[in-house]
């Protein structure tokens, strides 16, 4: 039994509401349940009640046992002082005010219907997985629809903090923004957060001026990535490392450390030279990169933005002094679905609800023309038959894993509130 439990049976009326009695023996009337506030202080603010003979608004507390009001030192604090009703699963202590008031307690255990309980019971039950897994299949269609919207935009709310936040501090510099979390996406899960700092450590002035050269801007990329810090033979490394010189002589740009970018356990392909010398190239096709993605463009409109390849010498490298075969090594359609899921779209949102403008609608439509992410967790929901149609559904399915699920959050889950009713 947890308190949430109890919250959700207060809060929908889920027992037996007539010939209700304290258990000091005083007749109990809902007028008003109160609003469920979930933050600190009592449960339901503001909730209406008739008690005996007396009508009474204030809050209500609810607690799996009466003691739990001591354990949680509710004697002590103020905010409970306008508490009109203790609701507990077991009643084993009686709960008295700051003043020494006896507050009226509601004993639920022999109110609440069998098939509640026994639903919540079935819930409750561990699986292999998750709570629900066996049950997924049978989830009204409707219902699980506007459950993956909601959690969709939530997802975004979550994504677009760290973005609103660069931008409030960049003065709204929306570019250098872009450049940054771009940055990231480009550094993938082992280099994301290096790729990030290094973007951050650059200013976006510096990238604006010298990307009509795309050798400048990979000399700036490589050497604020501690690229360039070990001599190498290459002609190309030495003039990479004179212009990244020059450049930061130049602008004074001071110096920065970055630790190591990660190679191991990457493909040849993925190594952080190669999504480096395509970062820059990316920057010196596209000046206004971020008036290009946030105009409400198709999906094969970005497509063609992001059709970018490395530059000559990384097309016969993938490390300095280290020859390979010749390879043009252009963005893969894939990689530009990371990016979209992962930065276009957290961005637009987070563009527009910071001048006040709504665009979820567009947003979905977006990522319901990209493909679905591969992952453990998505292929464990196509397992129990929900599978994943569009980047738009494993999206909400992860943020349905990761937020609810793994936290047994089943009742603040509209599946979970779902299988309660059956």
């Amino acid at each position: 039994m947890k308190e949430d439990f109890l919250h959700h049976i207060w809060q929908f009326k889920k027992f037996n509401v007539l010939d209700l009695k304290t258990v000091q023996g005083d007749r109990v009337e809902i007028i008003n349940a109160g609003q469920y506030l979930q933050l600190a202080g009592p449960d339901f603010f503001n909730a209406q009640l008739i008690i005996g003979s007396q009508k009474w608004a204030g809050n209500v507390e609810i607690h799996i046992k009466s003691s739990d009001w001591y354990i949680h030192n509710h004697e002590r604090d103020a905010a409970y002082d306008n508490v009109i009703l203790h609701v507990v699963w077991e009643h084993d202590s009686e709960v008295f005010r700051h003043d020494n008031s006896e507050i009226p307690v509601l004993e639920l255990k022999s109110y609440v219907m069998p098939d509640v309980l026994q639903n919540y019971n079935a819930l409750s039950v561990s699986k292999s997985w998750i709570y629900c897994e066996k049950e997924l299949e049978s989830i009204d269609r409707f219902v699980l629809d506007n459950w993956k919207e909601r959690l969709f935009l939530e997802r975004l709310e979550r994504k677009s903090v760290p973005i609103i936040e660069l931008a409030k501090a960049t003065g709204n510099d929306w570019e250098a923004v872009l450049f940054c979390f771009l940055a990231k996406n480009f550094g993938l899960n082992t280099n994301g957060d290096l790729f990030y700092s290094m973007a951050k450590s650059i200013p976006f002035s510096v990238i604006r001026r010298e990307s009509f050269e795309a050798e400048n801007v990979e000399a700036i990329l490589f050497g604020r990535a501690g690229l360039l810090d070990f001599p190498h033979e290459d002609t190309y490394f030495k003039d990479l490392k004179s212009r990244y010189d020059y450049i930061c002589h130049k602008y004074q740009i001071p110096e920065v450390h970055i630790d190591a970018l990660q190679f191991f356990k990457h493909r040849p392909d993925n190594f952080p030279t190669i999504r480096l010398s395509q970062l820059a190239q990316l920057y010196h096709k596209h000046q206004n990169l971020f008036s290009k993605i946030t105009q409400r463009v198709s999906i094969e409109d970005i497509y063609r933005i992001f059709e970018v390849q490395v530059s000559d010498y990384w097309q016969t490298h993938y490390r300095f002094d280290k020859e390979s075969a010749k390879k043009r090594k252009a963005l893969t359609t894939s990689f530009v679905d990371l990016i979209i899921i992962n930065t276009i779209v957290p961005f637009r949102f987070a563009y527009c609800k910071s001048i006040g403008k709504e665009n979820s609608e567009e947003l979905i439509a977006l990522l319901q023309a990209v493909a679905p992410e591969k992952n453990t967790i998505i292929d464990k929901f196509k397992y129990f038959k929900i599978p994943a149609q569009s980047a738009y559904d494993s999206q909400s399915l992860l943020q349905q894993k990761n937020e609810y699920c793994n936290h047994k959050r089943c009742l603040q889950c509209a599946v979970g509130l779902e299988l309660l009713k059956k």
